[in-house]
């Protein structure tokens, strides 16, 4: 791997859903968005609901809604451990429409409504970085 670049790894709680390097990624954690370049200082964070933006060598992009989990940075290495993981192409935009009016509908003082609402509009969001 060359020093300019970051190897990757997001991986669901069910499957591998990408490897491989980038020269930048942008994750949602529970403290706000954050953006790792090569030589990023080690950290471990929290994901919240939201895309995950690999940036990869040749201006080519791999978008993912990620649902918890923990990101992990070090020696240029980025861990994206979620528990769910959807890359953008794997979205069905109008079930993530109904499932966020179902949510809304549910009542939003409804934990759980909350966050099946949270939960598809990552996904919502993902798509649209994609397409």
């Amino acid at each position: 791997m060359a020093d300019d670049l970051l190897e990757v790894e997001l991986v669901a709680a069910d499957r591998k859903v990408w490897t491989g390097e980038a020269r930048m990624v942008v994750a949602r954690t529970t403290d706000g968005d954050i953006g790792i370049l090569p030589g990023h200082a080690p950290i471990l964070g929290i994901l919240g609901d939201g895309a995950v933006q690999i940036r990869g060598e040749g201006g080519d992009e791999v978008i993912a809604a990620v649902h918890g989990g923990f990101l992990s940075v070090a020696d240029n290495r980025v861990g994206i451990l979620a528990e769910v993981a959807e890359l953008a192409d794997e979205i069905d935009l109008e079930r993530a429409q109904r499932a966020l009016e179902n949510a809304h509908q549910d009542h939003d003082d409804d934990d759980e409504a909350v966050a099946a609402g949270q939960r598809a509009e990552a996904r919502i969001r993902a798509h649209g970085l994609a397409f």
